[in-house]
């Protein structure tokens, strides 16, 4: 095992501090380098040792998060991960983080129930390491088994949590007119995926996204997206259809899926466990696409850490979809694709800039 990761904990409130701290010292790959209560403090910290990675509050006395965030980035980029409550209300300024540099967003840890906690706990760990593996540039202005009080995740699951996989036949589903894409990013999708949309006509085939984020924020992030670009953004309720010119979020903490009602198709938004040590989980949406839409379907996956998608985007490829993969020079992380291309299940592979083109350009073959 090579050198931990060091993290530096911001916050302003000492229980957090010290529940973060307990959460991330329980990964033999995550060392606590230090806590500190508000920016000045952490500042100080820095010039004595840089951290490899940097849970930031939003709301501290003396300096609030995003101003020190967008200092940070100016003259010493580190990566940053924003650490908020789940709040409607504060969805917007953690966006905001985003576009100035923050890599990706975690809910504070709260104690809550063994398995709730063990879920959180695993997913906070797994941002931070994804954080430390981010290349972070300048910019301007089932139960677990109890330990320590946090619990062991449970075993990693796949898809096959949520729904069978897609029979090899599937490919020979009839050929429609429309074709439906499905999209896959985790750490650093949220700016990528507002460039990849940026780009899209208002008469783009229909996507459904799963962006690997916690509750509450998805919402505010389709509404910010749906603002800026030519399509119709929105977060994904259960029932919605898949529309051409229309773009629907997965919602955190549930799993959205594809389906076919004859030549249309909907989403379905459910309860579930975590696949992939995700929900949304960007396995069970491509599943469902192989197994609903098969060779009329499109596949993207984005940047981010680890391998949600990789083995749902197989299978997609399997049934006769089209498959794309967002190459290694424009990702912030480059592990989902990475997985995605080594089994096998990509089609393309090519920059962030030519991902929109790759879309239209399959459904100019429809």
């Amino acid at each position: 095992m090579g050198k931990p990761i060091r993290v530096l904990i911001i916050d302003d409130s000492a229980s957090v501090r010290q529940t973060l701290a307990q959460v991330l010292s329980q990964d033999p790959d995550i060392e606590v380098m230090a806590v500190a209560s508000d920016p000045h403090a952490a500042a100080r910290r820095i010039m004595e040792e840089v951290p490899d990675v940097i849970t930031l509050d939003v709301e501290m006395p003396h300096m609030d998060g995003i101003t020190f965030l967008k200092k940070l980035m100016a003259q010493r980029p580190i990566p940053v991960v924003m650490c908020s409550s789940l709040t409607t209300e504060g969805s917007e300024t953690l966006l905001q983080a985003l576009e100035a540099g923050a890599v990706d967003i975690i809910a504070k840890p709260k104690i809550a129930a063994a398995d709730a906690l063990a879920e959180s706990a695993a997913m906070i760990c797994d941002v931070v390491k994804a954080a430390a593996s981010a290349r972070v540039q300048a910019r301007g202005p089932r139960k677990p088994v109890v330990r320590q009080g946090y619990g062991e995740p449970a075993p990693k699951l796949t898809a096959d949590a949520m729904l069978p996989p897609a029979r090899p036949q599937s490919g020979a589903m009839a050929k429609t007119t429309e074709i439906v894409g499905c999209v896959g990013a985790s750490t650093g999708g949220t700016e990528a995926l507002k460039d990849l949309l940026m780009a899209l006509p208002a008469n783009a085939p229909g996507l459904v996204i799963v962006q690997h984020m916690p509750e509450k924020f998805t919402a505010a992030f389709a509404k910010r997206l749906d603002g800026l670009c030519e399509v119709s953004v929105k977060e994904a309720e259960d029932g919605d259809p898949v529309l051409r010119g229309h773009v629907l979020i997965a919602p955190g903490g549930r799993h959205t899926m594809l389906e076919r009602q004859g030549a249309r198709y909907h989403v379905s938004v459910r309860e579930g466990p975590l696949v992939s040590r995700h929900r949304p989980s960007v396995d069970v949406l491509f599943r469902s696409a192989a197994r609903a839409a098969g060779r009329n379907a499109v596949g993207v996956i984005m940047t981010g850490m680890g391998d949600d998608g990789a083995r749902g985007m197989l299978e997609m490829k399997q049934t006769g979809a089209f498959t794309i993969a967002q190459n290694e020079a424009s990702c912030i992380v480059f592990g989902m694709p990475k997985e995605a291309i080594a089994l096998g299940g990509v089609d393309r592979v090519v920059g962030l800039d030519e991902i929109a083109r790759e879309l239209l350009l399959a459904q100019s073959r429809a």
